[in-house]
């Protein structure tokens, strides 16, 4: 069991730059948001912000991070001065709480893991993946609020909860911390850690997530696979034709296993997110076809119709399966 001693000490609204002292000396939970991962669109939120300098300067921070939750584990943490801002994300959604730089970690998890377990119960995916307008759960707020003043007392919190499973389950896998040369500078001025990480930009961009796959990429994944098997084959089958001596030409092995290699890449093109990836399809969709007009006298105009139909349409999808487009400027 966990027992954090807290300040209960009151103080007048009207002074806020004492209020804001008096928060970073306590070990509290001060905000949380629920947010949908794809596209950073905030699907309910405490309603009680502070409005101290460092809390304005903390939601900058939850912008920003709203924008990445895609591209950033599932179990993170970033310190920003006197607070920390944790997150998990599970099923498309992110939970997401600000608290001070002392509140344990164990505590604050676990905070976040009871919210996700009651959002998942309270909505269905279905709701969340097609949610249009911000905060539209924000009835939600009232279980953020029931919560965190349950977690903001610890002594009478410690009798409802065993904290002994998450407690192990941080030491086993503790969260990413999140460094400021990751995220940029809140302020829009060029970070301490911008020189270091302009290079490391580049490199996660080439990991960029992409569009979700439709159906007709599917099939034209699973086709591309098929015709990959088959110039496969067909390049084994020139082999043992070669190694019998029954006159065939060694250039068709290369042409088949040149499709070959031309099929499997427009499958990884399809998947993955790269530079010039519509210029690299094209490509290799040309490839495809002067392999197969090489191909011509072992195939018949159905069976080259077939590869070349499936290599324009898996170029196609390629296309239209485009990277996830900057995520908009909800206020978050």
């Amino acid at each position: 069991m966990v027992f954090i001693p807290i300040c209960t000490s009151t103080y007048t609204s009207g002074n806020a730059r004492k209020k804001s002292s008096l928060s970073v000396e306590m070990s509290m939970i001060l905000s949380a948001s629920v947010i949908r991962v794809r596209d950073g669109l905030p699907l309910s939120a405490s309603t009680d912000y502070e409005q101290g300098t460092g809390m304005q300067e903390c939601r900058k921070y939850f912008k920003k991070l709203s924008r990445k939750l895609a591209q950033l584990p599932d179990r993170c943490t970033l310190k920003t001065g006197h607070y920390n801002i944790n997150f998990i994300s599970s099923m498309g959604v992110s939970y997401m709480m600000l608290c001070t730089e002392n509140y344990p970690n164990v505590l604050a998890f676990s905070f976040l893991d009871e919210l996700q377990k009651e959002f998942i119960t309270t909505y269905n995916m279905m709701k969340t993946n097609t949610a249009v307008r911000p905060y539209c759960f924000i009835e939600f707020d009232n279980f953020i609020q029931r919560t965190k003043q349950r977690y903001n007392n610890p002594r009478s919190l410690s009798t409802k909860i065993n904290l002994s499973d998450m407690q192990m389950e941080i030491k086993l896998r503790p969260p990413y911390q999140i460094s400021m040369g990751e995220l940029g500078s809140a302020n829009g001025v060029t970070s301490a850690f911008s020189v270091d990480y302009k290079g490391a930009g580049k490199i996660s961009s080439a990991h960029q997530r992409l569009e979700p796959a439709t159906l007709s990429g599917i099939v034209a994944f699973i086709l591309s696979l098929l015709c990959a098997a088959l110039n496969l084959i067909r390049g084994f089958h020139a082999i043992e034709s070669l190694l019998q001596s029954d006159g065939e030409d060694f250039n068709y092995i290369v042409a088949f296993f040149l499709g070959t290699a031309a099929c499997l890449y427009q499958c990884y093109l399809f998947v993955y997110y790269t530079g010039w990836r519509n210029v690299k399809s094209f490509l290799t969709f040309g490839l495809i076809c002067l392999c197969n007009m090489y191909l011509y006298e072992l195939r018949n105009l159905w069976q080259l119709f077939f590869h070349v139909t499936v290599g324009a349409f898996v170029t196609l999808q390629i296309w239209l399966r485009q990277a996830q487009g900057k995520a908009p400027d909800y206020d978050v």
